[in-house]
């Protein structure tokens, strides 16, 4: 067996033994070690590539493994990895087994928690791997269908109308994808292998249609404005492993698809369409700031936040020039880590506190020092500070975007970094009410200290945050190895 079906056959595996364990204890026990050689296998998927590329194999993507699936309609099982795909993965590998951990106190239907949470990621290693549109679509919807059953089980508050709502327009976004994904495999030869489309250059008119169908199918998972509405209900109702996973990872399939479908195979619509895409996703990195002044409820605070900073993907992918597309796919791997370790850190100081109303908190550096100083961190990382990844990725959108000349570009590009001053705001102003200041319940004062686990999983992700800013070189290149091809199918666009 290749390795990268591995990544997908160790899960199932590791499912298919949780359905025959009693014990809840053993349940945890057997689902972080399940992860845990998915991590290990991640690492070596990611040694393998890099060796590959040193040795001088030049080929687009490596580790290949073709067989046919369904002859009759041309469907493959065609998988392989590039060095943007081998960054996904690292962040899936990393995020899953953090947010294991994370979940380590459920007691309500232990075992089922964890077989949904682990098929979730099972269709998110299968969708970064695959290489045939048909086999990456069927594992997105694997990936998607989990979160009904995670949220509306597990979930707190409205969680039924949250769960109803995200998968009623995640449904609907598919039902798009489906049809563009039929439109590209019409017009391209009656192909699904990606690489066989790319080279076969649809026809501008079909690209005219299916390109924003594709786009906006994908980027209502990746929030993009104005399809964003389900995400801070979903994320609000969620549990904190979920939230992790779900902002963390699975709402980067819709960036990742609609950079590597909807551009990549479609550049001619691509180009026609940037300023109005640009346009948007530059709203959305506003709205999403300035909705996070706005909140009071921490979930609420980093859901809107998250719209904002996967706007700022999409508004890098629109961009058009290679240093842009570095900084969507670093911003990709950064919101993933930054938004994973907040959605924990929430659900630390919510199991304490039992509100995530920063009215209500203060001084809670006094009591929780592990949790206040991670967040502060994080906090810091998500407003662009030097030495953490957020600053890396965002400085590569933003000097991108400024190298287009077009006036309406530049003032797209100067919307979108005034955020960074809203941004400062809304951190701020949380680290200081929740953080510092009096304790303002009397009940806060002797709240329990973070335990293991929890530091194991806020540390699995916060370290890679920390390592990206001081020593980013290693995954740029790794990403802008991989670019030459979508750079070369838009170079129209004046890269």
């Amino acid at each position: 067996m290749d390795i990268l079906s591995l990544l997908v056959v160790i899960p199932m595996l590791t499912v298919f033994i949780l359905f025959f364990v009693k014990d809840m204890q053993m349940v945890r026990i057997i689902a972080a070690a399940g992860m845990f050689v998915e991590t290990i296998v991640t690492f070596f998927v990611t040694r393998n590539y890099v060796a590959s590329r040193g040795s001088g194999d030049t080929s687009e993507f490596l580790m290949t493994k073709d067989f046919t699936w369904f002859e009759s309609l041309n469907i493959h099982y065609f998988v392989g990895v590039d060095g943007i795909a081998v960054a996904m993965l690292l962040l899936t590998a990393i995020v899953l087994l953090a947010g294991i951990f994370i979940s380590w106190n459920i007691e309500d239907l232990t075992r089922e928690f964890y077989i949904s949470l682990i098929i979730l990621g099972t269709g998110v290693f299968g969708f970064f791997i695959s290489l045939d549109l048909f086999t990456m679509f069927l594992f997105y919807e694997v990936a998607v269908i989990p979160m009904y059953l995670l949220i509306g089980i597990w979930g707190t508050g409205p969680k039924e109308y949250a769960a109803m709502k995200l998968t009623l327009m995640l449904m609907g976004a598919s039902a798009m994808l489906l049809v563009a994904i039929l439109g590209i495999y019409y017009f391209s030869g009656q192909t699904f292998n990606m690489q066989e489309i790319a080279h076969a250059h649809m026809p501008i008119v079909a690209q005219r249609f299916f390109f924003p169908m594709a786009f906006v199918g994908f980027g209502v998972l990746g929030a993009l404005f104005p399809f964003h509405t389900w995400s801070p209900d979903g994320h609000a109702s969620a549990p904190t492993a979920v939230s992790m996973l779900h902002a963390g990872v699975l709402m980067k399939l819709g960036t990742y698809g609609a950079f590597r479908v909807a551009m990549y195979l479609m550049p001619d619509a691509a180009n026609e369409m940037s300023t109005f895409f640009m346009g948007l996703a530059a709203i959305g990195v506003i709205y999403g700031a300035f909705g996070a002044i706005r909140q009071t409820d921490l979930k609420y605070i980093n859901a809107y936040s998250s719209v904002s900073h996967l706007g700022l993907i999409f508004f890098g992918m629109m961009a058009l020039n290679k240093t842009a597309y570095t900084g969507a796919v670093l911003q990709m791997i950064s919101h993933g880590l930054m938004t994973a370790v907040f959605f924990a850190l929430i659900g630390m100081l919510y199991g304490r506190t039992h509100t995530r109303d920063v009215r209500k908190m203060g001084g809670l550096l006094k009591v929780l020092p592990f949790i206040a100083v991670v967040y502060m961190i994080i906090g810091m990382a998500s407003l662009g500070l030097p030495g953490l990844s957020g600053f890396v990725a965002e400085m590569h959108i933003f000097v991108g975007a400024f190298q287009n000349p077009d006036t309406i570009h530049r003032i797209f590009s100067i919307l979108a970094v005034s955020a960074i001053v809203v941004t400062a705001v809304y951190i701020l102003r949380v680290v200081g009410m929740m953080l510092m200041g009096p304790i303002k319940h009397q009940e806060f004062e002797d709240l329990p200290k973070a335990v293991w686990y929890e530091k194991v999983g806020a540390l699995l992700v916060l370290l890679p945050v920390m390592a990206i800013g001081l020593a980013p070189n290693w995954l740029v290149s790794l990403i802008q190895d991989s670019l030459a091809p979508i750079v070369e199918q838009l170079s129209h666009s004046g890269y």
